[in-house]
């Protein structure tokens, strides 16, 4: 399975900052999608609230994904790979 990563940078509540990338599958670009995916995973962090747009989330690139990362994505629609400040 392709999957597009998506590049995102959240300010906490607390301050301080969240790096992480969305993947999800190749064919779903409808940024109100991925963002719904990155709230989702905000709210597990519990980091609702905080704001996810276009500035904070960006297309980066297309790669092929791993068994881990389509299992997820078969279960829930998306992937969250922790970066920074997770």
């Amino acid at each position: 399975m392709k999957v597009a990563v998506w590049d995102t940078y959240v300010t906490k509540k607390e301050g301080g900052l969240m790096h992480f990338d969305i993947l999800a599958p190749d064919n779903v670009r409808e940024l109100s999608v991925i963002h719904e995916y990155g709230k989702q995973y905000l709210a597990t962090k519990g980091q609702q609230e905080q704001p996810l747009t276009a500035a904070e989330c960006r297309f980066c690139h297309i790669e092929q994904a791993t068994d881990d990362v389509v299992a997820d994505i078969e279960a829930k629609g998306y992937h969250i790979i922790e970066m920074q400040g997770c």
